[in-house]
């Protein structure tokens, strides 16, 4: 069987061994010392300036939204778009909490939100949680630009696409605001845990406070006394003293070890994963019964599944019967349409056509990479894609 995964983490049995060891040794595995360095760690990495680490992708995901709107950057009722080829808690924080999700289809040759895609929205949304979707991107720098002249708060989920970059930047650093899973299915793993990255000063700690209860704990001790002063707060009161609406998206100790471990592997990671991609993608553009990927744009292509797109649903019928025949662990991409998902249906009035996420649901699948495969592994998923 080639797996989507093969392990929990990478250099699983020595990361086992070391945690093993942290966890007989520390005293305390709530959130500490440990989480503070690996979102250090990370921000550096990522070239970002504040990385706030939580519980999982989806909670920062919930965590972003309930920040915008504690700050007054987003209104209940606001408009705000979203790839309609993405994960569920990408947009359940939208309907949770009150503002007016708004689903905007992607193109197939980059299965992502182009400008021109975007075009008919302007003037009428007040944010774009925007979707990278499996390592890929379109024009994001467009995208930017188009947000930007038409006062768009742009928010990125880069759950899936940690190391890809467009024109020397990375994922995850055009938006305002920037979401990462480090799911054990995900580019690096510490088991359960995501992290938010901005370079927002204020944003940076409505994020720490809304984190953890609303409380202003972890801040610095000049915002801590500026806080408690214009709200008249003494000291004594004051640990248990709620400045807005948040909840417990801690992560804690473990998490933020096995974190720490996995950093010095990132470029390790990122690297055997755009390798594996580059065989993939070959193999995949050789064959005229899938929709091919322009990437051009691209710097760097980092996914940790590859997605396939057949031309009819017969062909993919066939294809995944193919794969699921040589033992390949396969899956939908991503959660396809999500305006046909339940959840969506039952929330949202929204007919709307969005034919490109309609066709990648019904016609699409993705296979894994990950960094431990094998050539034998490769070579088998390659001879996988031929026609």
């Amino acid at each position: 069987m080639i797996k989507l995964i093969k392990s929990s983490f990478y250099h699983e049995e020595e990361t086992k061994k070391a945690l093993s060891d942290f966890i007989l040794s520390e005293g305390i595995l709530s959130m500490n010392k440990q989480c503070k360095q690996f979102e250090e760690s990370f921000a550096a990495k990522q070239g970002r300036k504040y990385a706030v680490y939580v519980s999982n992708g989806s909670t920062a995901n919930l965590l972003l939204i309930q920040c915008l709107l504690n700050l007054g950057v987003f209104k209940k009722g606001d408009r705000i778009g979203f790839s309609a080829l993405t994960w569920p808690t990408n947009v359940m924080p939208l309907i949770q909490l009150g503002l007016e999700p708004v689903a905007i289809d992607c193109r197939l040759e980059t299965l992502n939100v182009s400008p021109a895609d975007l075009q008919p929205h302007l003037g009428n949304l007040k944010g774009l949680f925007l979707t990278n979707v499996l390592g890929f991107a379109d024009d994001i720098a467009g995208l930017k630009d188009l947000c930007d002249k038409n006062n768009i708060i742009l928010l990125e989920d880069n759950c899936e696409s940690l190391g890809s970059s467009v024109n020397n930047k990375l994922l995850g650093n055009y938006g305002v605001a920037s979401t990462f899973s480090f799911f054990v299915g995900h580019h690096m793993s510490t088991i359960e845990g995501g992290m938010v990255c901005t370079d927002d000063n204020e944003l940076h700690d409505a994020l720490v406070m809304a984190r953890a209860h609303g409380w202003d704990r972890n801040l610095s001790a000049e915002k801590q006394t500026q806080l408690r002063e214009n709200a008249g707060i003494s000291d004594f009161y004051a640990k248990y003293t709620f400045y807005d609406i948040a909840s417990n998206f801690r992560p804690n100790e473990i998490n933020g070890f096995v974190g720490n471990t996995q950093m010095p592997y990132w470029d390790e990671i990122i690297g055997k994963r755009v390798d594996n991609f580059h065989k993939f993608n070959e193999a995949a553009s050789k064959n005229d019964d899938f929709y091919h990927y322009d990437l051009s744009h691209m710097d760097t292509v980092s996914n940790f599944a590859m997605p396939i797109v057949c031309k009819t649903p017969e062909l993919a019928r066939q294809y995944r019967e193919k794969f699921s025949q040589a033992e390949v662990e396969i899956r939908p991409v991503i959660a396809g349409n999500m305006t046909k998902q339940p959840f969506y249906q039952k929330y949202v009035a929204d007919t709307a056509p969005r034919p490109n996420s309609d066709l990648v649901h019904e016609n699409g699948f993705y296979f894994g990479n990950n960094p431990e495969m094998t050539l034998e592994e490769i070579e088998t998923l390659c001879s996988l894609l031929e026609k």
